[in-house]
């Protein structure tokens, strides 16, 4: 196996500490992405660095807010100025809001794509320049089954970010395949337990809004008993992880496209079947099936 050079966004914690752990474990070089290195982040930092040395492993974490392209060039820069190459950029970061989406204000639901969709764009913009020059890399996004799978209400913004982030995802495989980049978008269901994600969500700013909506009271506590109810005792973030350093592991080209791992089964493995099938039938009708797979490039 091949060591690779990995960044991952979001890193501080969640399934993003968990995949770059388990991909320094699997013997990459990887880089954890996180904010506020300094500050708020800085226990983590400390605890990450503590547990790659006392493993002599290869895990190092990166300043990197997806708010801001400057740190995202920084971020970039930084590794290719250490390693000369990055070889697969993993998609994490994210940021779920809950609440009634008439609640939220356009600005607010702009900050949820902000981080959701333009964040990896910014990403992107500062590493496939790179990638692009050697022709080579997976970019691994981190989707969700909201966006072909059910879900609760209340997860407006979140749920239609997920979508135009995996749309984009797809898009740019085609616009990548000729670079020999590689594309596998990893689609974890609900986790009732091993994550922050549903502590730390954020709620709209217009509590009189929100009120309105007193007749939905309780409902998310209904939805999560019930979702912990359906969660099966072996449940855990961890196998997003698993996965996603599967993926990579795999030799270039024989990745796949799109990988679900969902313990409830809210409907996104079956309909991911239909729509990878119908994509896949389009791309050879009009003629661009090579850009299904990254091109082989001596």
């Amino acid at each position: 196996m091949n060591k690779l050079v990995i960044l991952v966004t979001g890193a501080s914690a969640g399934i993003g500490n968990l995949t770059a752990r388990s991909l320094a474990q699997a013997g990459h070089s990887v880089y954890a992405g996180m904010r506020d290195m300094q500050g708020r982040n800085a226990p983590k930092v400390r605890e990450l660095q503590d547990w790659s040395f006392a493993r002599g492993l290869d895990v190092r974490a990166v300043e990197l807010d997806v708010l801001s392209q400057e740190s995202a060039d920084a971020a970039a820069a930084q590794i290719i100025g250490e390693q000369g190459r990055i070889d697969v950029v993993v998609h994490n970061a994210g940021h779920l809001v809950v609440g009634p989406t008439e609640a939220f204000t356009p600005e607010e639901m702009i900050k949820v794509f902000d981080t959701n969709v333009l964040g990896a764009q910014r990403v992107n913009r500062a590493a496939l320049p790179y990638m692009r020059v050697r022709q080579s890399g997976l970019l691994l996004w981190v989707s969700s089954t909201t966006v072909r799978g059910g879900f609760p209400p209340f997860m407006g913004p979140y749920a239609a970010a997920k979508a135009a982030m995996d749309s984009i995802a797809v898009t740019q495989s085609y616009e990548l395949a000729r670079f020999g980049i590689e594309t596998s978008i990893m689609v974890p269901g609900a986790f009732t337990h091993g994550t922050d994600h549903f502590p730390n969500a954020g709620k709209p700013a217009d509590q009189k809004t929100a009120d309105a909506y007193a007749r939905y009271a309780g409902l998310m506590d209904q939805v999560g008993a019930r979702l912990s109810a359906l969660s099966p005792e072996h449940a855990d973030p961890q196998a997003v992880a698993d996965e996603m350093t599967r993926i990579v592991n795999l030799p270039a080209g024989q990745r796949p496209f799109r990988a679900v791992v969902d313990f409830i089964d809210d409907g996104a493995g079956a309909v991911t079947d239909v729509a990878e099938r119908v994509r896949e039938e389009f791309a050879r009708r009009i003629g661009i099936d090579d850009l299904l797979h990254p091109a082989v490039i001596a």
